[in-house]
């Protein structure tokens, strides 16, 4: 079930008022029922891979709080995880990995046929699986207490807002608010739908209009110029951000609406001034796993140099591969990390130049820079292969015939990039307004700003987004770009 679709709409105002209507003793029982119904939507039968994982790592989580030694505590610990990422190799990774034995058998000059998986991913697999780990992890660190009530677990792995997509919670976080009684407040409720139409306008009017030019364009990589796949290219990273984000803030509105609290999972990401400021803001629920239960275990920043860029790169190499099962998400992975190493080793160097320049000039450049290698890196995530980034990569710097195509057409009366020419400036509007928007909201509040204002002209504002969004949005339901994480 997609949030841009009909039946959620129909599945939420259910949902969520019956939540509200049943006594407290049955609602956890009916927030599962119906987190089961929506995943469901996709592929039922599915559902019992969650339900696998979900029994091992409830036992493994009493389990373990009851071992008695420390290497009983670590096995357990160990089988959990095993288990988790086992279920994620097979449905995600299996098919990538024998595709890969071969070929460099092939290239040693033998050949082997190796059996392949012709199954579907699992929708949300990578986020359900981490969230799952990270509850095992909390218990054996001894920072959560194992839960002994299966549905409430089982509720913790499986509530719908954050099911497919995220954010990944901690257990710490989330599971006590299960327990907790929601009464109906109108202001949370209100606060909660404006974040939902927030998301859904960052959807359907700016990422769902705007990957139609990224499918022009990176469906044929060989037919366009720099400028187009400048164009695209710069697109796509507003396309993924309204999306992914757009995603995060209805989760969190429909969580809100019933009382919970879910934690960010964007801050204003493109106007970073580095790569690590970067991706503090983006995906921080991903992120923040990663630091906890990768970066830190492996010894962080408080190592020596050369052990310290190895954990950055084999954080990023993995967050890479945790994306998809393809060599270009590994190379924006590890680009990435390589990318965060340079910025330490020039660490110095850099916070001299701030020195010397005006901080409105540092600052300037440094976002520009820092969004410019985001965007490249994009390629690489967007490509449907190494060799179309490549040749992505090659046409950012070939103006030629980018240049006979305008000097030969009409762009008044023709298409470009698969759009007429008005449709194309109205997406570089959308571009523009979304950015002023969060600086705006960045400097002052504007949801205190809205809150202040009489409820007439507040809901008059609330009235043309939605008449916008219906006038211009792209209702073609089409799937979040990180359900196929």
């Amino acid at each position: 079930m997609l949030f841009n679709s009909f039946e959620f709409f129909v599945f939420f105002i259910v949902v969520s008022a019956a939540y509200f209507l049943l006594p407290f003793q049955f609602r956890w029982f009916f927030l599962l029922l119906a987190s089961c119904v929506f995943y469901m939507f996709f592929v039922p039968v599915y559902i019992l891979i969650l339900f696998f994982t979900i029994v091992i790592d409830y036992f493994a989580g009493i389990w373990i709080e009851q071992a008695s030694s420390v290497q009983t505590r670590k096995l357990l610990l160990t089988l959990s995880i095993v288990a988790n990422v086992g279920v994620l190799a097979v449905f995600k990774y299996y098919n990538f990995f024998i595709d890969n034995i071969q070929d460099v058998v092939s290239l040693l000059g033998y050949t082997v046929q190796l059996p392949l998986l012709n199954i579907l991913l699992p929708i949300g697999l990578s986020f359900h699986t981490f969230q799952a780990m990270s509850y095992t992890i909390e218990v054996y660190r001894g920072n959560q207490q194992a839960e002994k009530h299966l549905g409430i677990y089982a509720l913790y792995v499986m509530f719908y807002p954050q099911l497919v997509a995220g954010p990944i919670e901690r257990p710490q976080h989330i599971i006590h608010q299960f327990r907790q009684q929601h009464h109906f407040d109108y202001n949370r409720v209100a606060s909660g739908l404006r974040l939902m139409l927030w998301g859904l306008l960052k959807k359907v009017l700016i990422a769902d209009r705007l990957a139609v030019v990224v499918e022009e364009v990176y469906g044929q990589p060989n037919a366009y110029g720099g400028l187009a796949v400048v164009i695209a290219t710069v697109f796509f990273a507003v396309q993924i951000y309204c999306d992914f984000s757009g995603y995060s803030d209805i989760a969190l509105g429909c969580a809100r609406v019933m009382g919970f609290n879910l934690m960010r999972n964007f801050d204003t990401p493109y106007f970073a001034k580095s790569i690590a400021e970067f991706w503090r803001r983006w995906h921080i629920s991903l992120t923040s796993w990663f630091r906890d239960y990768v970066y830190i275990p492996l010894g962080g920043s408080r190592v020596k140099a050369s052990r310290w860029y190895f954990n950055l790169l084999i954080v990023f190499l993995l967050s890479g591969l945790w994306h998809g099962a393809n060599w270009t998400y590994i190379l924006w992975g590890g680009s990435l990390g390589v990318a965060l190493i340079i910025e330490a080793v020039t660490q110095t160097q850099r916070k001299q130049l701030e020195l010397h320049l005006p901080s409105w000039l540092f600052n300037s450049l440094a976002r520009i820079i820092t969004l410019s290698f985001i965007c490249l890196t994009w390629i690489f995530f967007r490509a449907e292969s190494i060799d179309h980034a490549m040749q992505l990569l090659h046409r950012v710097f070939d103006f030629k015939q980018e240049y006979l195509y305008l000097s030969q057409n009409n762009l008044t009366g023709t298409a470009y990039l698969g759009q007429p020419l008005w449709r194309l400036l109205g997406c570089f509007f959308l571009i523009a307004s979304l950015f002023t928007i969060e600086a705006t909201h960045k400097k002052w509040n504007l949801i205190a700003f809205l809150d202040s204002l009489q409820v007439g002209w507040r809901w008059t504002i609330y009235y043309v987004l939605v008449l916008l969004m219906l006038l211009f949005g792209a209702f073609t339901t089409s799937e979040f770009i990180y359900f196929q994480f």
